[in-house]
């Protein structure tokens, strides 16, 4: 099976020190809800079990899980850790993305 998503190696090694300050963890779940001004907006949440039906990739020593229903909005995507003066968080890399709202909150795909 290709990946249908990939992470950098700014993204793994966070979210490997955030599982180690954290003492427990498989990895971290990617996935969407419904939500914002333009309909969809990505959900990060600690994976401690997973589900049978999870997909699961690795990249860098860190896992990245998604569920089959959020794959559909995420084939292709690549999850990044990127630091901007005092800020930082994770950045979507999405191609399936048509429109975004102007507080970068949520998504919509075409």
């Amino acid at each position: 099976m290709t990946a249908a998503i990939s992470m950098t190696e700014a993204a793994a090694s966070h979210v490997k020190r955030q599982l180690e300050q954290r003492g427990r963890g498989l990895g971290i779940r990617l996935g969407v809800r419904t939500s914002g001004c333009s309909g969809m907006a990505y959900v990060l949440e600690f994976v401690d079990d997973l589900q049978p039906e999870d997909q699961q990739f690795e990249y860098f020593g860190a896992n990245v899980i998604i569920d089959p229903k959020s794959l559909a909005y995420l084939d292709g995507t690549e999850l990044d850790f990127v630091k901007e003066g005092l800020n930082e968080g994770f950045r979507f890399n999405n191609p399936n993305v048509t429109s975004e709202c102007g507080c970068g909150e949520s998504f919509n795909v075409g």
